[in-house]
């Protein structure tokens, strides 16, 4: 069997633990058959060597800049075929100086009600492939609030509620998953994931395991 090419990208801000979150899933991609390489610059991006002939892109970076030869090749990729994935603030709060990549991913973290709060993930597709068996995730984690738009694909949502001193007057529902399709190229999304806890509970990893394996090419 020929293996799939896949590559981790990692770093941003340490509170999300991108190394030892990306290193609890490479042990499952290579189970999968992928050859799986690992960065820790964003300028692999602008490498058309390293670029070339990825089945898939795991992204683990929260914060910092882009610049534009690395977000160049991140766009070519993905719209050529190269499926893009991630979780939580390594994937949905990249970047932020960059409309064209808040484009291609489909959704902007902007706020969570405090740090750790009990809170649920509705599936709303119970048929798609990435969620299929699945029912109610509830966890105490960080629930994000994110910006987004109607061309995702949402297949479980989360909803903020109203406290007394929230600033906001009703309940707001947010995507929690989603998918969404760039160019050729396969773009899957979960707002779950903030910490090693988080991967600990098995309808989170199933959801992130099966979610990378849609998005490859």
């Amino acid at each position: 069997m020929t293996r799939r090419r896949a590559l981790i990208v990692r770093g941003g801000w340490p509170g999300h633990r991108p190394t030892e979150m990306t290193d609890l899933i490479i042990p499952f991609l290579e189970r999968s058959e992928f050859e799986v390489t690992v960065s820790e610059s964003l300028q692999v991006y602008a490498d058309p060597e390293a670029m070339t002939g990825l089945d898939l892109i795991v992204q683990c970076w929260t914060l910092d800049e882009i610049d534009r030869p690395a977000l160049t090749g991140l766009i070519r990729a993905v719209s050529a075929g190269t499926g893009f994935a991630g979780w939580h603030g390594g994937i949905a709060d990249s970047f932020r100086n960059s409309t064209h990549y808040l484009q291609m991913v489909g959704g902007q973290f902007v706020a969570h009600p405090g740090n750790f709060v009990d809170h649920e993930v509705v599936i709303t597709q119970p048929d798609h492939p990435i969620v299929e068996g699945l029912s109610t995730i509830r966890l105490n984690s960080e629930q994000y609030w994110v910006l987004t738009d109607e061309y995702n694909d949402v297949l479980a949502t989360t909803t903020l509620p109203v406290g007394e001193n929230t600033r906001w007057r009703r309940p707001v529902t947010c995507p929690a998953i989603w998918t969404r399709q760039w160019g050729a190229g396969r773009v899957f999304v979960t707002t779950i994931g903030h910490h090693e806890p988080d991967f600990e509970m098995p309808d989170v990893r199933t959801v992130v395991e099966r979610g990378m394996v849609w998005a490859s090419r």
